[in-house]
């Protein structure tokens, strides 16, 4: 996989779109999806209704020289198509594992962009991790769905909390060897 490196992390070529770090300039078409109900639900960490600045905020944190998390958007401009799918991100736990999170706005729900973002990110293993895991709310099959068809092997059940819910929810956990 041909990978260029960028001052805020890698491109990742997939068949549809180009994983690319995340910028400030996506602030209004991540605010727009973001602030979707069904999009912050299906999250444990964006609330719902979204604040003013939130995404900016988000943004600011990400593109931060000290933070764990790296960022990329599935841009699909080069395709013809939105310039922002949604958002994928690692998060990095120790050395050698991450978690993995993503999201795709609605109107592009049910395509499989998630499921190819998530297979051209593990293939690409930026953050050269030896396992990456990843958790999803027992109420969202689809993504559960994502990670299995991707390889990752189930692992037990716990629970998270989602701030648009205001709840703790019960969640599948998934792990997937890379190295």
């Amino acid at each position: 996989m041909n990978m260029e490196l960028t001052t805020q992390g890698v491109i990742v070529p997939a068949t549809r779109f180009t994983l690319r770090p995340l910028r400030p300039s996506d602030a209004g078409l991540v605010s727009l999806y973001a602030s979707d109900r069904r999009v912050a639900e299906a999250t444990t960490s964006i609330p719902h209704p979204l604040p003013p600045g939130a995404s900016e905020a988000f943004i600011a944190r990400s593109l931060s020289a000290d933070s764990d998390e790296v960022v990329w958007v599935m841009d699909a401009t080069a395709q013809g198509g939105s310039e922002v799918l949604g958002l994928i991100s690692l998060d990095r736990v120790t050395q050698d594992q991450s978690e993995i999170g993503y999201w795709v706005a609605p109107a592009f729900w049910n395509a499989g962009f998630a499921s190819e973002a998530v297979m051209a990110l593990v293939a690409a293993n930026p953050l050269e991790n030896r396992t990456i895991f990843a958790s999803v709310f027992q109420d969202n099959a689809g993504s559960a769905r994502v990670l299995t068809n991707a390889g990752f092997e189930y692992l037990g059940d716990a629970e998270a909390f989602s701030v648009a819910r205001n709840a703790k929810v019960p969640t599948w956990t998934y792990l997937k060897k890379v190295a």
